[in-house]
C-alpha cells in the first residue's frame, strides 16, 4: 500500500532539558529534525541518557501525546527562551512529570508491543548507520574548508563548511561514538588545531 501521512513509523517522544525538571513530549517522524529544531546543540541541552522515544503509529502517537498533555495539564510550563518560538509549541512543555511520563510510555510499550528507544542509543544507532556518508561529507567538508581558506578573501568567507563539520562531529562525540571510525585522520587533525 502506498504511504500516506498517517502510515508510516512516528515516534513518541519525551526530550528531557538537562539541569533542569522540564521536559518536552510531543511526536515526530523525524526525531533528530525535531531535536535540532528545538535549538541547533540538542546535545548540550538535552538529557540524552533521561530522553526516551516511544516507536509506533501516528495515530496512535498522537492519542498518546494528547492522554500526556491532558492528564498533566497543569503542569505545564513555558518553553525555554533559547528554544525558537516557531519550534517551540505551546502546551508540550511541562514540570515535575518526568517520572510520571516515563511510566506512562513504559506501559504503553508494554502494553501493546512497542519499542520504548533510549534517546541517547536512538541516535547513536542513526549516526552509525550514516557511517560511510558521514565519512565521504566530511571529505567533502575539508575540501570546502580548505577551498575557501586558499581562494575567497577574508572578508567573503562565511565558515559554513567549518561550522557544519564542527557540529556533526560535536553531535557524535557527545552521544558517544568514535570519532576516529567514522571521520578521516584529516577531519580528527582539522577538529584539533582548530
Amino acid at each position: 500500500m502506498p504511504r500516506t501521512l498517517g502510515k508510516g513509523r512516528t515516534y513518541v517522544y519525551l526530550f528531557p532539558w538537562r539541569e533542569q525538571d522540564l521536559l518536552k513530549v510531543g511526536f515526530s517522524r523525524q526525531p533528530l529534525v525535531r531535536l535540532r529544531t528545538l535549538h541547533r546543540r540538542f546535545f548540550e541541552v538535552f538529557d540524552l541518557d533521561r530522553g526516551y522515544l516511544l516507536e509506533t503509529r501516528l495515530a496512535q502517537a498522537r492519542q498518546i501525546e494528547r492522554d500526556i498533555i491532558l492528564r498533566h495539564a497543569e503542569q505545564r510550563s513555558p518553553a525555554p527562551l533559547v528554544v525558537p518560538d516557531a519550534a517551540a509549541g505551546y502546551s508540550e512543555w511541562f514540570r515535575g512529570v518526568y517520572p510520571a511520563v516515563t511510566a506512562a510510555l513504559r506501559d504503553v510499550a508494554e502494553r501493546e508491543g512497542l519499542a520504548l528507544h533510549s534517546l541517547r542509543d536512538w541516535l547513536r544507532q542513526w549516526f552509525e548507520s550514516q557511517g560511510d556518508g558521514l565519512y565521504e561529507w566530511s571529505l567533502r567538508m575539508l575540501d570546502a574548508i580548505e577551498y575557501e581558506a586558499f581562494n575567497v578573501p577574508a572578508e567573503f568567507q562565511r565558515g559554513e563548511a567549518a561550522r557544519a563539520l564542527r557540529y556533526v562531529m560535536d553531535a557524535c562525540e557527545a552521544i558517544g561514538l568514535p570519532l576516529a571510525r567514522f571521520f578521516p585522520d584529516g577531519a580528527m587533525a582539522w577538529r584539533a588545531s582548530s
